[in-house]
């Protein structure tokens, strides 16, 4: 592309504004490949065979060999009942072994289904039944595999892989742990049931390659809430999550091949951490430093010794670092990188990072059915603060009107932010309901409101369901969480409306404050006065020493709100009697 078609296609389409002023270096324009996801590992392991690809606290894996250890797993898998369209479940931490049977799973002709290892065996037998998973893959843990036994007699679950810990530990942590960990082992029957990982991989590699058709294949049921609010799976095709990784490749051209470290402290079985660490990681080569859960200490000592290069990270783990004690014990610099994703990033705590680490932190956004990335600030150039950037290459963010959904809003006026572009899922499996009702006219509906401006970066004010409407007045829970985060002595918040007899809802917000700082409602009243109006200044503020939160550190109003209804109905209950 010459520079002046360049130009003109930059200037040519008013539909798009942020062409005009998309960064110089990136093309949005740049063709996006539709592959099997699995060529992005094999293309790494052609590339960069002697790199290290993976680093398991302290036990590194060069790309060379975990392309061997994928080409016996899928054999091994397809020994035991994988075939094309087989679905497969990964109930793991952050391990070899994730990164391993993903692809594996793929080779083999599977798709893979991700699972929460913090799931109760409710969810995890209802998410079994919907994603009809024959296999399990988990970890010989007794906190994992305990859950294992009733599922294999109450769903259709058919076998169970058990991988040991043991295997996967540097020297001397393999020899100590099953004596210092002895009982954390979780014992397993020796039946047709269960395999042991060695007996699985014990071949000679030499796997059936089933034909993919990228487009129309899914890759992964990655089930979310969605916009309609109920559990459910995304189809992710090889060509969505091939296409994202490609996408989050050519926002960070400045990434060096075969160069990079990404720290791999998000759980991979949840999207964002799934393509920005591992996918987008192993389609530039670099090492995959990962960490089995977030400890602050360890996360610390790893950025230090290990020195990598790029942190993916939600918002509540970037606070964590700021208000770490003992911050300056450690070294931060080698960071040039992070990018925040899974809620709302405060102003505070980027900047805050920022000026603490030296290190660039730029807020993205997407969603499960966007594979995930659909918008980022750029790395280099405009980073406007409290948006969620540009869209990616080739994607496409538009604002609908929230009353007439097919309609299209003009530049800056509120609405539903929709995203169409290579990486939105093919739907929701089964649901063709509820994929309907999300992609309409090809726009993937968010549920998020927002807004864009003159040139093109979009804002997110609120959830469509999060929107606080007082008294006939719509108010946006973001937009009060940022001033309370203003103040120095609130580490966390979150703001949620609840039932009001008089204004329909109330704002309600529940703060954790920093370590010794102290901080009452009236205060807070006090300080928010020239921060809020009088209609959004929250009306109820409970202090808490922990916010729930999910398995990535987002903060879970949903509980916060069910407890709120509980209470209200033992509040009524008490009055009754």
């Amino acid at each position: 592309m010459t520079a002046s078609s360049g130009e003109s296609r930059r200037s040519s389409d008013p539909s798009r504004p942020w062409l005009v002023h998309y960064p110089p270096h990136i093309d949005w324009f740049a063709p996006l490949a539709e592959k099997p996801l699995f060529e992005l590992l094999d293309h790494a392991v052609a590339t960069y065979p002697n790199n290290a690809s993976i680093d398991f606290l302290g036990k590194t894996y060069t790309y060379r060999e975990v392309g061997e250890l994928v080409k016996r797993v899928a054999k091994g898998l397809q020994t035991i009942g994988v075939t094309r369209g087989t679905k497969v479940g990964l109930f793991l931490p952050n391990s070899p072994y994730s990164v391993i049977f993903f692809f594996a799973i793929l080779k083999a002709g599977g798709v893979v289904v991700n699972y929460n290892p913090l799931y109760a065996e409710r969810e995890l037998v209802h998410q079994i039944q919907d994603s009809e998973t024959d296999i399990f893959i988990t970890l010989d843990l007794k906190a994992l595999y305990d859950k294992v036994p009733p599922l294999l007699s109450q769903t259709r679950l058919a076998k169970v892989v058990v991988c040991r810990l043991q295997d996967v530990l540097p020297f001397p942590k393999n020899r100590l742990y099953p004596l210092v960990k002895r009982k954390d082992v979780a014992i397993f029957p020796r039946d047709d049931q269960h395999v042991r990982f060695a007996d699985l991989i014990a071949n000679d590699g030499r796997f059936a390659l089933h034909p993919v058709d990228p487009q129309r294949d899914p890759a992964v049921l990655q089930y979310t809430g969605g916009t309609t609010g109920v559990p459910k799976g995304a189809m992710l095709s090889h060509a969505n999550l091939y296409a994202n990784a490609m996408q989050c490749e050519k926002w960070f051209p400045e990434g060096e091949p075969g160069g990079e470290s990404v720290v791999g402290v998000l759980p991979l079985f949840h999207v964002f951490a799934m393509t920005v660490v591992m996918t987008y990681g192993i389609y530039g080569g670099a090492k995959l430093v990962l960490l089995p859960r977030f400890e602050i200490v360890q996360l610390l000592d790893t950025i230090t010794k290990k020195k990598p290069t790029m942190m993916p990270g939600v918002p509540t783990l970037f606070t964590a670092i700021n208000n770490y004690k003992d911050l300056k014990k450690y070294d931060l610099s080698s960071l040039k990188y992070c990018i925040s994703g899974g809620a709302a990033l405060p102003l505070e705590v980027k900047h805050n990072f920022e000026r603490l680490s030296g290190c660039t932190l730029v807020e993205g956004y997407g969603l499960s059915e966007t594979s995930p990335v659909a918008t980022c600030n750029p790395f280099r150039g405009v980073n406007k603060s409290g948006s969620i950037g540009l869209p990616l290459p080739g994607t496409t963010v538009e604002i609908a009107s929230i009353e007439h959904p097919t309609r299209l809003l003009p530049i800056g006026e509120r609405g539903e932010v929709c995203i169409s572009g290579p990486q939105v899922m093919i739907g929701y499996w089964k649901r063709p309901d509820a994929t309907a009702q999300a992609i309409v006219d090809g726009r993937l509906h968010t549920g998020d409101i927002g807004y864009m401006d003159e040139e093109g970066y979009t804002f997110i004010v609120d959830r469509l369901k999060e929107m606080i409407i007082a008294g006939g007045y719509n108010i946006y829970p973001r937009n009060v969480e940022e001033a309370i985060y203003l103040h120095p002595a609130v580490a966390e918040c979150a703001v949620v409306g609840i039932p009001d007899p008089y204004r329909g809802q109330t704002v309600k917000a529940f703060i954790k404050l920093q370590d010794g700082a102290s901080l009452d409602a009236g205060g807070l009243h006090q300080f928010l006065m020239d921060k809020l109006s009088p209609i959004e200044m929250p009306k109820q503020v409970e202090f808490r020493t922990e916010l729930p939160k999910s398995a990535i550190g987002k903060i879970l109003k949903k509980e916060l709100l069910a407890e709120e209804a509980r209470r209200a109905e033992q509040a009524k209950a008490s009055r009754a009697g």
